[in-house]
């Protein structure tokens, strides 16, 4: 998930795509700890996109603070 598909989603949005993230990443952890994870970059991607979603949250609290 790029920035760029991330900037223009709402705050309601970017919760929802969060969670949908962290449940990715839970199923992730769950795989490779059982080892069946397919694609080990997978995880870095995900944990990424969780960064990435985070920062636009952030970024969205303080455009509407002001």
């Amino acid at each position: 998930m790029k920035m760029s598909d991330i900037i223009g989603k709402s705050a309601a949005q970017l919760a929802e795509t969060l969670l949908s993230l962290r449940k990715e990443q839970m199923n992730l952890r769950f795989q490779k700890a059982a080892g069946q994870l397919a694609n080990p970059n997978r995880w870095r991607e995900v944990r990424k996109a969780v960064a990435r979603v985070k920062t636009a949250q952030t970024q969205l609290a303080k455009k509407e603070a002001k």
